[in-house]
């Protein structure tokens, strides 16, 4: 008997991602919002309730398939810890910085995966992969402009935030082939929940109404564009799919310029350009080599993706 196999459908798939994408940075503008007024723990510990409120059901129906049983506990901890300490300083520079600018010197975190990867995957970076790794480099710095008059000491936040995410995503690497994609979300978010809810308690400040309302939506938004990327590299590979994760760049400007009068300048949006084109063609070249690319924003996509691709090749007899 053969496993049910999940069609091929890279359109349906492609505007799955770019909704994904869309809510992603809705959360981030939502707790840009947010921040001006309290904390960016509470904000991020709230998220994790909802997420992890939100996978219980998905959890229980699927208890005995082991849903939540991993070989790999330590990893899951470590990887939960490291994307809760990214989503906080992320969240963080967003209180001193527009959203575009924090989401384009977030695309500095492939780069940092490819520079990671020889220590700790032992792989081996070519001359092309590094002269893009130095050359997106040289895009942060055009956004970041060290020692300008535009430079501001906030903008290394971003840049913390996306290592601590690059680690999470060579974790993820780690585990791919040996944890379900529904494992690995979930660990992360009970160990993010967990994690920050001490950091979060001593700074409370009672929400109104409408700060909940946006909390909550925050992370009802987190869990829904977890679940469409999942869904999405499910229904086509990262070579279709790698592209449109930089779509949050367009996102985060228009979010950026309808909710908080905000423009990107033009060093910004070269920098970015240099990033997304230096990105692009570090996946390029993994995939070719490694067969294991990076795509931003997508650690637990690929994973999904490699699932997908066991069914399809499995049989039973």
């Amino acid at each position: 008997m053969q496993t049910q196999d999940i069609p091929e459908r890279p359109l349906l798939a492609i505007g799955l991602l770019l909704l994904a994408m869309l809510l992603f940075v809705a959360t981030d503008g939502a707790a840009k919002y947010l921040v001006a007024t309290m904390s960016a723990q509470q904000i991020i510990w709230v998220r994790y309730v909802v997420t992890v409120a939100v996978l219980i059901p998905v959890l229980w129906h699927q208890r005995r398939e082991g849903a939540i049983r991993t070989r790999q506990p330590r990893l899951q901890i470590l990887r939960g810890l490291l994307l809760m300490v990214s989503a906080m300083i992320f969240v963080l520079a967003l209180q001193h910085l527009p959203l575009a600018l924090c989401t384009a010197i977030g695309f500095v975190s492939p780069l940092y995966v490819t520079a990671l990867s020889i220590p700790l995957l032992g792989e081996k970076i070519g001359i092309r992969r590094w002269a893009a790794v130095v050359v997106g480099f040289v895009g942060v710095l055009v956004i970041l402009r060290p020692g300008g008059a535009a430079f501001q000491w906030a903008m290394i936040l971003p840049l913390v935030s996306s290592l601590c995410w690059a680690f999470g995503l060579i974790i993820t690497r780690m585990m791919r082939g040996t944890e379900r994609a529904v494992t690995i979300l979930a660990y992360s978010s009970i160990v993010g929940c967990l994690a920050s809810l001490p950091l979060a308690l001593p700074l409370w400040r009672h929400p109104s109404l409408d700060e909940w309302a946006l909390l909550v939506g925050i992370g009802l938004f987190n869990a829904g564009g977890q679940y469409l990327v999942i869904r999405a590299f499910m229904m086509a590979p990262a070579s279709v799919l790698a592209p449109f994760s930089y779509s949050t760049i367009l996102w985060a400007t228009l979010i950026g310029i309808v909710f908080f009068d905000t423009y990107p300048d033009t060093p910004t949006m070269a920098g970015a350009g240099v990033l997304v084109a230096a990105g692009l063609y570090v996946w390029h070249r993994e995939r070719v080599r490694t067969q294991q690319p990076t795509v931003p924003g997508a650690s637990l996509g690929e994973v999904a993706e490699a699932e997908s691709g066991e069914r399809r090749d499995a049989r039973v007899d």
